[in-house]
């Protein structure tokens, strides 16, 4: 039982990355149109799947993949002609393959795709092309068996070609090995019987055959046969794939284990003069689980605050004792544990980051879907597929992504008829652009559509109740389409499956602000509407300030420090009862960390006490401590599931003096100031 699980779980690794290499291919084929290396990547990962699940035993799943092989198979051959029609059957197809994806991974019995394989099948019935008979294949020895079923594996058909010489041939050898040169010229030759190295030493009884590389251009080979001399015949054909290459028995080796494919590691002979398809470049790595990669980014946190804990006990003995030989040595034993800490912390990170496109590659087939629900045309754009950030956060803003890409697509594109009304073209833009600036990574989600008028959501908010009308009329332009990110809010006239709740984009702020970021929008009437994301690299280790309130000590992370300063308290102000600091020409709300905790201020208040502007989007506040303790590098430890979720609290950590520090959540901050929480 326990090989059968460990054969599930590589199975299905393989086969979510396969689901994902064919809807890439899918949604190509339909915006391009079809191309041969196209329909050859799709024939080659149906093939691989109908193999793996044939050896797992998933029935179902080789059966529908059989089908749409042998279609794919037609249409590479040029037996079909791709329609549209065509296109949406091969994308039920893949949504049926990851229906029993699921059921797998459920450990249920797989979803029913009798009617799309029935599909299938008529359709390769009814769209066969008028074809010429076939040459009959010729019966292959041993070696050449295994070289076609070597290809075969991978989803690729080898070519033949044969000539027979006229019997008054005299120099048999000699024409046979002119015409074998000639066809190198032109094309890859894998194999040839006779062999014209020497090693078959009886003089050929005029004949020849030759197994060519895949996607060798036949008509070619046939007119260089048919223009030689003193040749009698010449056949030129594919070779038939043999069944039995793809059928369990093959994928099991002598020892009984399941064999799972990749192309990557069979070994062929190289194949340099025909253009193969493009692929992504392999190199050597490995699978890590996850858990463990975790294990060891939790044991290098134990090492940073070790590390620290040791950088601070040197630092207080040299206080205390003064220099000394034995002293300096161990300060400099400390600073060079603190560069291979520092060394290690960054390699592991590296090793924790993921390109953002695993993220961004299920958004094209979302978006497409979507358009055609809502009857619009809409492109996705994706720049900066390769911008890495740590696997945690990718996981984190998956949700947040969905609502603001769902929302350009309904909310912000228009319908075509109004598009072209408007002088715009027909075919609506999303784009998503990720990049990197300074420690932070940057998502920015715009569209082409109608923008947000300001005005419209002052209205909606006021008819809502969530604004009074005076308020309403105070609200400048940035203010207002602040307003989308209130609780309930939504300019929608009716509520769909789409969109129309009001509970979107709250999510998304609280979503964002839970990871320590900010979200921002940029928008123009009639021209379109950008939201910009930014998040901090990594959820694991960060840079804060630590700040103490009454006995208790706080992390406020740097990202959302805007500056520190010391403020004498009988300068306040006061408005509508509440204190507020008068700083560069701003007037910013004040309060104590200890009132939103429920400490007690202490002694002391009436001197300069330090104060910590921090920000939140748009929204700024200045924060009183007791004491400002310096800013330093923390490992983010969980609070754990039997603390769960605390307002204000986004983790905690271990001081170098073995003190625990609360990590603050800078928008749970806001939220608490303000009554919300």
């Amino acid at each position: 039982m326990s090989d059968y699980v460990e054969y599930r779980d590589i199975f299905l690794e393989e086969l979510g990355e396969q689901i994902d290499e064919m809807e890439e291919e899918l949604l190509r084929l339909e915006q391009q149109g079809a191309t041969a290396e196209g329909i050859q990547r799709l024939f080659r990962v149906a093939h691989t799947i109908k193999g793996s699940s044939a050896a797992m035993g998933y029935e179902e799943l080789k059966d529908l993949t059989h089908e749409w092989e042998h279609l794919l198979d037609m249409l590479r051959r040029k037996e079909l002609v791709m329609t549209r029609e065509l296109d949406h059957l091969f994308f039920e197809c893949l949504d049926s393959i990851k229906d029993m994806q699921g059921n797998i991974i459920r450990n249920t019995a797989l979803s029913s795709s009798v009617h799309i394989a029935a599909r299938l099948k008529a359709y390769t019935t009814q769209g066969k092309t008028e074809q010429s008979s076939c040459p009959e294949q010729p019966e292959w020895p041993e070696d050449a068996v295994a070289l076609i079923n070597q290809y075969g594996r991978d989803g690729e058909r080898l070519q033949w070609a044969e000539i027979v010489l006229v019997d008054d041939c005299l120099m048999k050898m000699a024409r046979i090995s002119v015409i074998d040169l000639k066809l190198r010229g032109i094309c890859e030759v894998l194999w040839s019987e006779p062999k014209l190295d020497g090693s078959d030493a009886e003089e050929p009884e005029g004949r020849i055959r030759w197994l060519l590389a895949p996607g060798t251009p036949l008509d070619q080979v046939a007119s260089i046969l048919e223009s030689q001399f003193e040749v009698a015949s010449s056949t030129t054909g594919e070779v038939a794939a043999g069944e039995d290459c793809a059928d369990a028995d093959a994928l099991i080796s002598e020892s009984g284990e399941a064999v799972f494919l990749r192309s990557e590691s069979e070994d062929r002979p190289e194949i340099s003069s025909f253009p193969a398809a493009d692929k992504k470049h392999s190199s050597q790595t490995i699978r890590v689980k996850v858990e463990r990669l975790e294990e060891v980014m939790n044991l290098l946190g134990e090492l940073v605050i070790d590390q620290t804990r040791m950088k601070q006990a040197s630092l207080t003995l040299k206080r205390q004792y003064g220099s000394s030989e034995a002293l300096e040595g161990m300060v400099e034993i400390t600073d060079h544990l603190s560069r291979l800490v520092g060394e290690l912390q960054e390699n592991v990170m590296k090793v924790r980051m993921l390109p953002i496109e695993q993220l961004l590659n299920r958004f094209p087939r979302m978006v497409r879907d979507l358009a055609l629900t809502l009857g619009k045309d809409v492109d996705l754009v994706v720049e900066g597929g390769d911008t890495e950030l740590d696997r945690t956060l990718i996981e984190e803003i998956g949700d947040p992504l969905i609502h603001l890409i769902r929302n350009a697509v309904d909310h912000g594109i228009e319908v075509p008829e109004k598009r072209i009304a408007a002088g715009k073209p027909a075919k609506g833009v999303v784009k998503i652009r990720a990049s990197h600036e300074d420690n932070q990574v940057v998502i920015a989600i715009s569209d082409d559509g109608a923008g947000i008028d300001p005005a419209a959501l002052r209205r909606s908010a006021f008819a809502k109740g969530v604004i009074s009308e005076e308020e309403a009329a105070m609200l400048d332009e940035f203010k207002s389409l602040r307003l989308i990110f209130q609780p309930g809010f939504s300019t929608a006239t009716a509520v769909s499956d789409i969109s129309g709740r009001g509970v979107g984009m709250d999510i998304v702020r609280t979503d964002i602000e839970r990871l320590n970021g900010r979200i921002d929008i940029d928008t123009a009437l009639g021209k379109g509407t950008t939201f910009i994301i930014r998040l901090p690299l990594t959820l694991a280790i960060t840079t804060g300030l630590l700040v103490k309130a009454s006995d208790q000590r706080f992390i406020l992370p740097m990202s959302s420090v805007v500056e520190i300063v010391r403020v004498d308290l009988s300068e306040l102000q006061m408005i509508k009862g509440s204190p507020v600091l008068a700083i560069r020409n701003q007037l910013l709300p004040l309060v104590w960390l200890h009132d939103l905790f429920g400490y007690s201020r202490g002694a002391g208040n009436g001197g300069k006490v330090p104060v910590v502007v921090i920000a939140s989007a748009e929204q700024k506040m200045a924060v009183c401590v007791d004491e400002l303790l310096g800013n330093q590098e923390v490992v983010i430890k969980s609070l754990g599931a039997y603390v769960g979720k605390v307002p204000c609290i986004s983790g905690a950590t271990i001081l170098g003096n073995g003190k625990i520090a609360l990590i603050l959540e800078t928008g749970g901050l806001f939220k608490k100031a303000n009554g919300f929480i």
